[in-house]
């Protein structure tokens, strides 16, 4: 099964963010097709690289509503990605997200 969805990524800072929305493959884990807003990261290198950085998050986004998950950065390689483990997890999530009738807003 090919399936592609578009996610944010949220590189932490100390005291900033960087945002970008991008395209998870469910499949692979593999994140692609990265689009930073407002960063140019040409000029100022992949965000992981910032002596503050914290962590990257991901978020997928239905209907209203949205599921977090933790996103690794290959900060030599500038290739983000989730774990298969993270990975196995968001599936049942986003099963859970994309079931959900519209209104309800517990993914519990």
């Amino acid at each position: 099964m090919d399936l592609k969805l578009t996610i944010t990524l949220v590189d932490e800072m100390t005291d900033w963010e960087v945002r970008a929305s991008a395209e998870l493959d469910l499949a692979s884990g593999e994140i692609r097709k990265v689009a930073y807003e407002d960063y140019d990261v040409k000029a100022s290198g992949l965000p992981a690289l910032h002596a503050d950085y914290e962590f990257t998050l991901g978020i997928l986004h239905h209907q209203g509503r949205e599921v977090e998950f933790r996103v690794e950065v290959d900060a030599a390689g500038g290739h983000y990605g989730v774990t298969p483990n993270e990975l196995l997890e968001l599936k049942g999530r986003a099963a859970k997200l994309f079931a959900q009738p519209p209104g309800r807003s517990s993914l519990h």
